[in-house]
């Protein structure tokens, strides 16, 4: 738009000169001149402006990319720390919940069954898992409450439902002790 408005001004210049008498032929011009210089000053100002405010957007877009990527970073390590030391099973019960979203399954909180935790569907078929998930200082004892629960789930269950009981074990102890530890007894496996 500045730079029609300059086209302009340097058109009634050269007008000017050809038609206006001698005082305006030198006088009109210069003005015209002076007008142009200006606006042509303007115009780098607010180019200027422009491309720092430009800038200034696109750094922040790279922060807030950047803070992002580190927040989906953060809430990965969280999901995963709260599957390898728990703080509480509610925070377990989130993570497993996130995961199995992460994966694709249906998951939702087992509203027509009380004795399950969570119920996972396999999309576009009709298997569910009834799923109870629970923590121990130790190996899962037999009279846990949750196994009671999940013992429960299997005598009410449909045709296409399959119990999964996930346990974090031994949760004072380093990963690496926990793997030489049995996490449930041998009269708690189910076929």
């Amino acid at each position: 738009m500045l730079g029609l408005l300059q086209l302009l001004l340097a058109a009634f210049g050269i007008y000017s000169a050809l038609q206006f008498s001698e005082e305006l032929k030198l006088t009109v011009p210069l003005v015209c001149l002076l007008a142009m210089l200006l606006v042509s000053r303007i115009e780098r100002k607010t180019s200027e402006k422009k491309t720092e405010r430009m800038s200034f957007l696109q750094s922040e877009m790279d922060k807030a990319s950047k803070k992002d990527s580190t927040a989906i970073k953060e809430q990965d390590f969280f999901t995963i720390d709260s599957m390898l030391w728990p703080k509480s099973e509610l925070l377990l019960i989130d993570a497993v919940h996130s995961i199995f979203k992460d994966l694709g399954f249906k998951i939702s909180a087992g509203v027509n069954y009380q004795n399950v935790d969570r119920i996972v569907k396999i999309p576009e078929t009709h298997i569910a898992f009834g799923v109870q998930i629970l923590m121990s200082e130790g190996e899962v004892e037999g009279n846990h409450p949750k196994i009671n629960r999940a013992l429960q789930f299997e005598k009410e269950k449909r045709e296409n439902e399959k119990s999964l009981i996930i346990a974090s074990t031994h949760i004072r102890l380093p990963l690496s002790e926990r793997g030489q530890l049995s996490p449930y007894p041998e009269e708690l496996v189910i076929s």
